[in-house]
């Protein structure tokens, strides 16, 4: 009998009525939100409303979108758990905490005085239109979902077999539906359902699996040693490019949507605090769940240990309503990056006289969703290494440059940015794929990249007199 005879085995009638009515209320929530959508444009501005809900985010709306939104790729966390353990808290997640508050208490205010629709507005608003289009293909690429793709695709694997691609593909097929038709206020809704069912879920794993095995007396006995490290056995310098790429929180798409939408500057910063307090617990819930699953399922594929777990420690019931969290917990990021990355096509890489053009916005999450399935394949369903690519040309080309904007406005100027950026995207793609031997020798790519950037801004206005002598 093959795993997936095993699973459908493992689940009872109960279970699928259970999984069955949370897609049921998501449905209705988009449906809802299509409703309320409609309603807005006949009062209001279409783009306003299609992209930031005419910015009326409320507390509670906002806390379980940018929740949901976050926490798509649980099984390349559960994956870099089960196989490293606490390493997984420290770099998915610690990190992470830092940037979140860093955004809290030095940029929702500062952001909010610009009245901006899109990051790369926001950009334009900054430097000029040149590093908007620039920072427009960083967003477009940092948006895209490969990495929720592929968890999707293992998620559809897991429970009824089939080739991967496949399964990815027909995934990607109903989110594109349901992203497009009812604006950023239908994905905000279907968040809400989403939320309650994927923080749940994650706690009862962990609540059954102290239940059934014991606390951590039995992890200490079961597992690595260094699974109780932070490092989990890799190296400084290695550990520490996870704390930077958690600093492209500071010039993340979704987490500037958000903010933009809030009802207002003191909303976007409660939320985010509250916010970051739930991921506190979700991520010891995910981490310990995953260390979990290595002590009981030590030969388990990593990549799917955590899902088929939890099958196997769950009772009758909760199988179909942890299935659906972990199902929500994809959904609820995938759709997010769909229609950020669609809207990034429609409202900031076309020309403006299309941005009111609802065809224009539909083609783009249609693109989107194909070009993800591809690019998925292309990296061969591995989780963590799309989050370390597209990480580090979005962290090492755009967080230093943006962020001294924000300390010392109108000190770059719209060309010093773009050359900056483009400095840090040769040097990274270089040093990613022919790494030079010698004393650097182990370097990450991201390193060299930050440093590209930063040497490219500061030495961009001799280079630019230099040019002009040459080329008068």
């Amino acid at each position: 009998m093959n795993q997936v005879d095993n699973i459908f085995k493992s689940l009872s009638i109960f279970d699928w009525v259970i999984f069955g009515l949370v897609l049921l209320l998501t449905f209705i929530a988009v449906l809802y939100g299509h409703k309320l959508k409609k309603q807005e444009e006949k009062a209001g501005n279409h783009i306003l409303e299609l992209l930031l809900m005419g910015r009326r985010l409320t507390l509670p709306l906002f806390v379980s979108t940018l929740v949901a939104t976050w926490y798509g790729g649980i099984f390349g966390v559960t994956q870099i758990a089960f196989e490293k353990g606490l390493y997984n808290f420290l770099t998915q997640g610690v990190f992470w905490y830092i940037a979140y508050l860093i955004f809290a208490f030095c940029l929702v205010d500062r952001i909010a005085s610009y009245k901006a629709v899109t990051l790369p507005d926001l950009v334009g608003k900054l430097f000029g239109p040149k590093a908007a289009r620039l920072s427009a293909l960083f967003n477009f690429f940092n948006v895209l979902p490969i990495a929720y793709v592929i968890s999707l695709g293992l998620f559809l694997k897991v429970l009824f077999g089939g080739p991967l691609t496949l399964m990815m593909a027909c995934g990607v097929l109903v989110v594109i539906l349901y992203s497009i038709w009812g604006g950023l206020r239908a994905v905000v809704f279907s968040d809400l359902i989403q939320f309650v069912v994927m923080c749940g879920s994650v706690a009862l794993i962990l609540f059954f699996s102290i239940g059934t095995y014991g606390g951590l007396d039995f992890l200490l006995k079961s597992l690595p040693e260094n699974h109780f490290s932070l490092t989990g056995g890799e190296s400084f310098g290695v550990t520490l490019v996870w704390g930077f790429i958690a600093l492209s929180t500071l010039v993340d798409p979704n987490f500037y949507q958000r903010c933009f939408a809030a009802e207002s500057p003191k909303v976007a910063k409660k939320g985010i605090l509250i916010s970051t307090f739930v991921w506190v617990l979700f991520d010891l819930c995910t981490t310990f769940g995953a260390m979990y699953a290595r002590a009981v399922m030590p030969e388990a594929d990593s990549g799917q240990a955590y899902i088929l777990y939890a099958l196997q420690v769950l009772p009758d019931g909760l199988k179909g309503f942890v299935l659906a969290g972990i199902l929500a917990t994809i959904l609820s990021t995938l759709d997010s990056y769909l229609f950020l990355a669609g809207t990034t096509i429609s409202f900031d890489l076309l020309p403006k006289r299309l941005r009111d053009k609802k065809w224009a916005h539909y083609f783009g999450v249609l693109g989107v969703g194909i070009l993800s399935v591809i690019l998925a394949e292309l990296f061969q369903g591995n989780v963590k290494t799309v989050w370390k690519t597209l990480g580090s040309y979005s962290a090492a080309c755009m967080l230093f440059p943006v962020l001294f904007a924000y300390i010392f406005p109108k000190k770059i100027g719209d060309g010093q940015f773009v050359f900056g950026c483009i400095m840090g995207v040769i040097m990274v793609t270089y040093w990613r794929n022919w790494p030079p031997k010698g004393f650097l020798d182990g370097m990450d790519e991201f390193y060299m990249g930050l440093l590209a950037t930063g040497l490219g801004i500061l030495f961009y206005p001799f280079i630019n007199q230099l040019k002009k002598k040459i080329f008068p």
